[in-house]
Parts: structure tokens; sequence; C-alpha cells
């Protein structure tokens, strides 16, 4: 394994982590209806539960509302009854096929709350960059010390696995800086 492997794949890794970052934060409430929201929702289907997109059609049917068309005429009770019980806090109703889902509006104090949970969610990512730069840089003096890299090298590989981490870290707080200012906007 060569510096520009291990700076590649300390590169790959980091990205994953953003992208996961990313993949929470579209879990986390704003104002608006977004039927990714309902992803963690789990609908008992014929004896096993099943992720609520695999039995209906999830769509906006205003910026409040979320619409849930069941494809089977018998799931719409127990499509209610999953969200009604999933820890989102909403309420949906039923009309004839399909179930609308009203987002309630946020209070000035659960803005906040939100906040604090998306800058914890975006220090997790923090903290696995940082253990990717760990990593990357033990592997670095690994090859010095096996004396397949110099000393210089060593140094200018660690010097750019640093702008690399701090490239992503950066992209990290944007991320953070976005979403908190899409919380707040009522």
């Amino acid at each position: 394994m060569t510096i520009a492997d291990i700076r590649k794949n300390a590169e790959h890794k980091m990205q994953q982590s953003i992208d996961a970052f990313k993949n929470s934060l579209t879990k986390v409430r704003t104002g608006r209806a977004n039927p990714a929201l309902l992803d963690t929702v789990q609908v008992e289907y014929y004896g096993s539960m099943l992720p609520l997109s695999q039995v209906a059609n999830l769509s906006l049917l205003d910026a409040r509302t979320i619409g849930v068309a069941p494809w089977e005429k018998g799931m719409g009770a127990k499509i209610e009854k999953a969200i009604r019980e999933s820890d989102l806090g909403l309420n949906p109703a039923s009309q004839g096929d399909l179930i609308r889902v009203p987002m309630p509006p946020m209070t000035e104090e659960r803005r906040k709350e939100l906040t604090k949970v998306v800058k914890g969610e975006g220090e997790q990512a923090k903290i696995a960059i940082r253990n990717l730069r760990r990593d990357a840089n033990e592997a670095v003096k690994k090859l010095v010390k096996d004396k397949i890299a110099s000393e210089d090298d060593e140094r200018r590989a660690q010097d750019d696995i640093q702008k690399l981490t701090d490239r992503m870290i950066s992209e990290v707080d944007r991320l953070v800086a976005a979403k908190e200012q899409d919380i707040m906007a009522v």
C-alpha cells in the first residue's frame, strides 16, 4: 500500500461519513413536510415488518402535508396506526383511499431542541472524520517504520491528510449551519 492509496482510502471513507450524516439530516424534521421523514416508520404486512415506502406511495400534497396512498385497500388502518405510534408526533387522517399526514407547526422550544440534535449529529460526523485521519496517519507512520516511505514523505502525507480532514469538517459545518437555518425558518 502506498501513501496515495492511504490518502484515497481515507478520502473515500470520509466522504462516506459525510453521506451518512446527510442521510441522518433528512430524518430531522423542519417546518416543511418531507416524505423522507416517514422512512423510519415500519408497517406490519402479512406478518413481517416493512418500511412504509414498500407498502404505500408517499407524496407531498402541499408544503405542510404528506400524502400516503396504500397499494392495497386493507392497509390503510395499519399504516395510520404505524404512523401514529411512531415517535414522530404525527397524527394521520384518513380521507378515502388517501391518508393525509399534516405536519404540526413547531414551537420555538422544539426548534431549539432540533438544532441541538443536528449539532450533536454533526459532532459525531466530525469525530468519525478525525478517527479516519488518525487511522490514515498511523498507516503512513507504519510505511515509514517499514522503510517503504521517507520521513519527508510522511510529513507531506500528514499535511495532505490534514487538509483533506479540514475540508471534510468544513463541509459538515456547512451542512449543520444550513440545516439549523432550515429548522429555525418559520
